[in-house]
């Protein structure tokens, strides 16, 4: 026998060992290879939250057929009036607007001026173009000679948050009470300020800038109503743009010799 191995033996039997652990001998002077430690299972990535369907704050079928309904019981302006304040279908009413905001003018105008919405003065004061844009306006249209010439509303009755431009949704539930206004009021003509105004007034998709200056025809849903329409720049766009002043300027005096025209051939 290996006289290591007894040498061994014998100092493990002078220290008391008796009895072997295992029954294969081990070397642990022999280095031990040591492995990382496997890595934590990696956590699934959490499930992406469902997307809810945008919801549709209008159903613009069901509010358009309620204003249509009331407006068509307005046999005046004033009661036209109390008809939109009355009415609740335009989410409008519930964003932040103090009143409804109709119009101004002349109730037998040869010329109705629609613009786009109410701004925080109209909402304030309960008429329309009565700010700063609102003033440039009258001087523009007393420059013209219009002074006393115009009935004056917009294509929705409310304002919207934070002075946005109102969506087509919103106006195509307004559009009602707008053609009840056409329908009594009778103009021969009609100015209307700014893109969102003409775009949902003539059912086109192009801008401002490449609808100013041309005349339109207006058609009422049903068909029952054509009146001549003139796109031109909204008076807020002016405000910021006063480059933009010739130009519709220019609009104005279009519209004051298609006037005098129409009113010659009367």
């Amino acid at each position: 026998m290996d006289r290591a191995l007894i040498s061994s033996l014998a100092f493990w039997a002078e220290a008391g060992v008796e009895t072997a652990y295992a029954d294969a001998p081990v070397d642990r002077l022999k280095p031990v290879e040591r492995r990382p430690p496997a890595p934590p299972p990696r956590a699934a990535p959490p499930a992406a939250p469902a997307i809810a369907a945008p919801r549709n704050e209008i159903d613009v079928s069901s509010a358009a057929a309620a204003a249509q309904a009331l407006a068509a019981q307005a046999p005046d302006l004033e009661a036209l009036a109390a008809a939109i304040a009355a009415f609740d279908g335009c989410p409008l009413k519930r964003q932040g607007a103090r009143q409804a905001v109709f119009a101004r003018g002349r109730p037998d105008a040869p010329v109705m001026v629609i613009g786009e919405g109410p701004g925080a003065e109209e909402d304030k004061q309960g008429e329309p173009f009565v700010g700063r844009a609102g003033q440039l306006l009258d001087r523009m249209l007393a420059a013209a000679g219009l002074s006393d010439q115009v009935f004056i509303t917009n294509t929705v009755f409310w304002r919207p948050p934070d002075n946005r431009t109102p969506t087509p949704a919103e106006q195509a539930v307004c559009a009602p009470f707008v053609e009840r206004a056409v329908a009594l009021v009778r103009p021969r003509l009609l100015l209307l300020a700014g893109g969102a105004s003409a775009k949902g007034m003539l059912r086109r998709s192009e801008g401002i800038l490449a609808l100013r200056g041309q005349w339109f025809d207006w058609t009422s849903s049903d068909g029952a109503q054509t009146v001549p329409a003139l796109p031109t720049l909204h008076p807020a766009f002016l405000l910021r743009q006063p480059l933009g002043k010739k130009k519709a300027w220019q609009d104005l005096m279009t519209l004051a010799l298609r006037l005098e025209q129409t009113v010659g051939k009367a």
